[in-house]
């Protein structure tokens, strides 16, 4: 008797292979196999917007394989992801395959270990059509909309432009972001902060002026800073207030998918795609050595903190065996998860809460192993005690004026023995410990400085606070952060500045089009609102034709009047003016943009019709032939580096150019992965050396 198991990755297939042992076959799906033709709309909108699906153009011959095996297997399980989407790629399976929907043929792996694998199969279900639907709305919607509204757009800014339905938002935010910070206008203020020791301690402590006669003192100039100063000098500092207090810090909840791409840009400096590819290799499962192959993190798209009671009861254990009992809470703590998630599966943790990182670090890459501890230290933090600290309060008076001390010493470090949340503008801790005070004492100024400041803007949306503030405003979901950010990237609508976002020129002419003519795509409530109607789907609250209707109504309307107030009207963007000379009529070329990319134009036209292509230049030469080292773009928009002289010369490298030579034979440098600068020499030259690692500044 065979079974035939189709998951979506060929890395899962092989892991649960393992765990099914003979008379299973398993299969991936590689993602979608049936979608809506990208050449055309694909919705039959008179047609109360039936979608037009289409086996995935390249999978036709892997479809009728998969056909052929689901004939000569005796039953069929569909294990997709599982989300939303992974119900959808079940559904299409069982479409495509003839399967009874009614069949209890669908199994999740919220894990994929031996037990993880063995409960999945052991409870199928049906597949959850409300699921189907509520990804379904979410692809027509946003098929209608990008269909409709990328073409208005590429003919009043500029041709090749596209737009949808939550990227729109996303750029607003980072429009709305720079136009606060344009405006904001800086407040000059001045702080007076002191430095004492009370002896005999020598330990130095910082105290900050707070209140003059009782009221508090506010410092607008420097004309103000030195009159205070001049008041003080020579005045007597006395203790005339010790306040000692306590205060609990809990730890913060097991990670979701938002929480995890945060805290690894934070704390490990990674973008988004790239933790999410550590966590899928991760999820999905890898050689353990004495463990086997084995997935070590439960699901990783999710917005759900609940763990189950045996990851709990693990971890606990773990906790008491390395800490000692006092470290585990009298009552076990439960986070409460948002009101609008999804919560089929748990937060994302450990499948195995014993296998601590150290212990599998040698069968890990370097980024699996990073996001691992993460997950792990988080997770086992997140059932610990809480951290207890005791505060103290200190004033002290000097004639009028009163300043102030504050400081905690930690009674028992709970939680933070093992981890602790980091925070994106983290600043260095001005609660450090105090020396022994009591009310009387004088104490000795070490220094005492007016300091003035400026108050400063909010500040660039980052990849982790974007995805924060899209999770806070209710807009996209844990499947959809990365796409979301990579995608107002790759269409240039923003660019990075270190770890900044920054919107383009060309990304706020877009924002205010939308914004001036269809206001609905681009406001956050809205959009938020329309997540939230579409989640009803889910429970079968609301029809998700009804829905794809109303929002489409909603949106079409303003389109359709866009279009007719605007016609013959277009927006004109400022034009890059080079360096480059036209060699047929001596001005400065421009960059424009066309179907294939950018390229240099005469801004003579239609006198001058010269073009060229763009060429960004390096410093670096060729080791083989000396030419320029140039930036190319293959067709799919991937970056590489080649000689000017091709075709005559065909050096090319994936490896980035740097300023430097080899010391050894002259040649220009590369950098390989691993921050290794390596000599190219053809001839054997061999050079290789580490590149420093810069210290990261304060508020990185």
């Amino acid at each position: 008797m065979s079974k035939l198991v189709i998951v979506e990755s060929p890395a899962k297939a092989k892991n649960i292979k393992g765990y099914l042992g003979k008379g299973y076959e398993v299969v991936a799906s590689m993602g979608h196999v049936r979608d809506l033709p990208a050449a055309r709309l694909s919705v039959d909108i008179a047609n109360n917007f039936e979608p037009k699906y289409a086996v995935i153009k390249g999978k036709e011959n892997f479809v009728k394989d998969l056909k052929k095996k689901a004939d000569e297997a005796d039953y069929v399980y569909l294990a997709t992801d599982p989300d939303r989407e992974g119900e959808a790629i079940s559904w299409h399976l069982a479409y495509l395959l003839g399967l009874d929907l009614k069949e209890k043929n669908r199994v999740t792996f919220n894990e994929i270990t031996k037990n993880g694998v063995k409960n999945g199969m052991a409870q199928p279900r049906e597949i959850d059509i409300d699921f189907v639907n509520a990804q379904q709305a979410r692809r027509i919607l946003d098929r209608l909309i990008g269909y409709k509204l990328s073409p208005f757009i590429s003919q009043k800014i500029r041709r090749g432009l596209s737009a949808g339905r939550v990227q729109s938002v996303a750029l607003r935010l980072v429009v709305d972001r720079e136009n606060e910070i344009r405006a904001f206008n800086p407040e000059e203020y001045w702080s007076i902060d002191a430095k004492f020791t009370n002896p005999p301690e020598r330990k130095v402590f910082s105290a900050a002026i707070h209140s003059k006669n009782g009221e508090k003192i506010k410092i607008e100039n420097k004309e103000q800073s030195d009159k205070i100063l001049s008041d003080l000098d020579g005045a007597e500092y006395v203790v005339t207030g010790v306040k000692k207090g306590s205060r609990k810090k809990n730890p913060t909840p097991p990670f979701t998918t938002s929480t995890l791409q945060q805290e690894a840009s934070r704390r490990l400096s990674f973008q988004a795609r790239r933790t999410m590819k550590a966590a899928q290799e991760l999820y999905e499962g890898l050689d353990a050595g004495e463990l086997g192959t084995v997935g070590l993190i439960t699901y990783m798209r999710t917005d759900s903190l609940r763990i189950s009671e045996e990851a709990r009861a693990a971890g606990n254990e773990y906790i008491t065996n390395t800490y000692g009992e006092k470290y585990l809470p009298k009552k076990p703590r439960y986070y409460k998860s948002k009101s609008n998630i999804q919560d089929g599966h748990e937060a994302i943790r450990p499948s195995m809460p014993n296998v601590t990182p150290d212990s599998i670090k040698n069968y890990l890459t370097s980024d699996q192993y990073k996001i691992y501890k993460l997950i792990w230290e988080r997770f086992i933090a997140s059932l610990m005690e809480a951290c207890q600290q005791e505060t103290m309060k200190i004033e002290i008076t000097a004639g009028d004026y009163v300043f102030t001390a504050t400081g905690y010493t930690v009674k028992f470090d709970g939680f933070t023995a093992l981890y602790e949340e980091k925070s994106d503008d983290e600043k260095s801790d001005s609660s450090a410990p105090l020396p022994a005070m009591k009310t009387g004492d004088v104490l000795k100024l070490k220094s005492i400085l007016g300091n003035q400041h400026f108050t400063q803007p909010p500040a660039r949306y980052t990849e982790a606070s974007l995805t924060k503030a899209l999770e806070e405003n209710g807009v996209g979901r844990p499947s959809t952060y990365v796409t979301i950010t990579s995608t107002i990237l790759n269409r240039e609508y923003v660019k990075r500045e270190g770890k900044q976002f920054v919107p383009t020129e060309l990304g706020e002419a877009v924002t205010k089009l939308l914004e001036e003519r269809i206001p609905n795509i681009v406001n956050v409530k809205y959009t938020s609102k329309m997540e939230t109607d579409l989640d009803k789907i889910d429970s079968g609250e609301k029809d998700y034709k009804s829905m794809i209707k109303l929002y489409y109504d909603e949106f079409e309307e303003p389109l359709e009047k866009a279009k007719a107030d605007m016609q013959g009207v277009k927006i004109k963007l400022k034009e890059e003016e080079t360096d480059i000379v036209c060699e047929k009529c001596g001005r400065n070329m421009i960059i424009k943009v066309g179907r294939f990319g950018k390229f240099l134009a005469c801004p003579g036209y239609p006198e001058c019709k010269n073009t060229k292509p763009l060429v960004f230049k390096t410093s670096a030469k060729c080791p083989e032939c000396g030419g320029d080292v140039i930036e190319k773009k293959t067709k799919k928009g991937s970056t590489f580096f080649g000689c000017s002289n091709y075709p005559n010369c065909n050096f090319m490298t994936w490896d980035a150019p740097s300023d430097e030579v080899c010391p050894k034979c002259g040649k220009s440098l590369f950098k390989r992965r691993g921050n290794i600068l390596y000599c190219p020499d053809t001839e054997g030259c061999g050079f290789t050396k580490p590149i420093p690692r810069k210290k990261k500044s304060d508020d990185e």
